[in-house]
């Protein structure tokens, strides 16, 4: 059962990635750093976060990529520039990562909005990304 969900893991992070198979998480750090003081954390990564949770039906990719920047936003945390990267793999468009942080002012506060709008204009210049704000 483990080594099923282990590899529905993996396939559910290419998908998101859109890595190769010899480097299915592609940008994505899932504790490989951490091999040395706790070798079974990147399992437990791939397994529960990627093979059960992202792998559960009743949302598209676009929507639970989303909903993870919204709580990274929330936390404060950094892995929400690998998840920006992931939502703009996935199809998000630029317009829409900025107008979801932009819509959480009021219930996470300005800094940390600004902290993720940091970020993200960090990863879109990377990207060689553009947001249209000629709506705003």
């Amino acid at each position: 059962m483990a080594d099923d969900r282990y590899q529905a893991g993996l396939e559910k992070l290419k998908e998101l990635t859109a890595s190769s198979d010899d480097n299915p998480t592609g940008e994505m750090d899932i504790g490989e750093g951490f091999k040395d003081i706790a070798p079974d954390l990147s399992k437990y990564v791939v397994e529960f976060a990627f093979g059960e949770i992202y792998s559960r039906p009743g949302l598209d990719n676009k929507q639970k990529v989303l909903t993870t920047i919204t709580a990274l936003v929330a936390q404060g945390k950094p892995q929400i520039e690998m998840h920006i990267k992931t939502g703009l793999t996935v199809g998000l468009k630029p317009e829409e990562i900025v107008g979801c942080i932009m819509h959480l002012i009021p219930y996470v506060g300005f800094p940390s909005v600004l902290g993720a709008l940091t970020v993200a204009k960090k990863v879109f210049a990377e990207r060689g990304v553009t947001v249209d704000t000629s709506d705003l």
